[in-house]
């Protein structure tokens, strides 16, 4: 039985407030304490009878994470929970526009939270990827994300030139506005727009992805989970700005010499879905697919 539940809405989601109060109450009547994130705590009137933990302690301290807002707002918390070392659930409610991962609408919420609260959700364990950025040999830089690890030019540069090795083997060298690495729920996202493929959350894969080649021949590979991906940009000592990106959520400039290594992570991510609903429901639903 869940005794602590955290609730995160989006920041400055105004239209969340009401929610917020209902949930609280809705989990005292059931004799569950409800912990918000001080800036969702900020947004009900009830602000200061309403138990509060910072985002990155919470994971720590209550056995489900509930998420209101989009899929950036999920990906924040998901890496928060990636950092606490925990392994509890996290249930996304769909305040976004498109909403991927945060696919549970509002009319779900109460019979989704409840489900889960009681232990017969449906729950998804979603890969992760640890990222690990080396730079003179050394790390400096490690995140587990969820959807991708993104290279790309900066606001000035036209192109960049990348290496890319898989288990050490040189796969090729491309030059392209930038290079996805998308785990499969990630596939559905950056790595998507760029033409990549879309890979089920059950495949055991990792999908490369150039963006926008320079050479058409350069195509998304996809590969098995167990392997290590290293990318490695080439500036030359030109002035071209190379940034790295993590689920969109955290990044830096890279340098001459970096090289940002991918594999799987360690341990997934317990998403709660709707039980009546199928991932294949949600693709037809986010992508409009066999509409006239």
């Amino acid at each position: 039985m869940i005794e602590r539940v955290g609730v995160v809405a989006k920041s400055r989601l105004q239209a969340a407030g009401p929610h917020l109060a209902d949930i609280a109450a809705w989990l005292r009547a059931r004799g569950v304490e409800p912990v918000f994130d001080p800036d969702t705590a900020a947004l009900t009137r009830a602000a200061d009878r309403i138990s509060t933990a910072d985002k990155d302690r919470l994971p720590s301290e209550v056995g489900l994470i509930v998420v209101l807002g989009g899929d950036g707002t999920l990906l924040g918390m998901a890496a928060s929970i990636a950092r606490a070392g925990v392994d509890i659930p996290i249930l996304g409610i769909n305040f976004g526009s498109l909403g991927f991962l945060t696919e549970v609408t509002l009319p779900e919420l109460y019979p989704s939270l409840e489900a889960a609260i009681d232990g017969t959700a449906d729950i998804d364990a979603r890969m992760t990827m640890k990222a690990t950025a080396l730079r003179n040999g050394a790390p400096f830089e490690e995140r587990i994300v969820l959807n991708d690890v993104v290279v790309t030019h900066g606001v000035l540069s036209r192109i960049i030139d990348l290496s890319i090795t898989i288990n050490g083997q040189l796969v090729t060298r491309v030059r392209a506005d930038g290079l996805i690495v998308a785990s499969p729920t990630g596939s559905t996202a950056y790595n998507l727009s760029a033409g990549g493929p879309i890979l089920h959350p059950r495949v055991d894969a990792l999908v490369i992805t150039p963006i926008a080649p320079h050479t058409l021949t350069n195509r998304p590979l996809v590969v098995p989970g167990a392997t290590e991906i290293r990318i490695q940009p080439h500036l030359d000592g030109s002035r071209d700005e190379v940034y790295v990106t993590f689920d969109g959520q955290f990044g830096f400039p890279s340098r001459e010499g970096d090289v940002i290594a991918v594999c799987r992570g360690d341990r997934p991510l317990r998403l709660i879905r709707a039980s009546e609903r199928s991932y294949f429901d949600v693709l037809r639903e986010k992508l409009k697919w066999g509409q006239r």
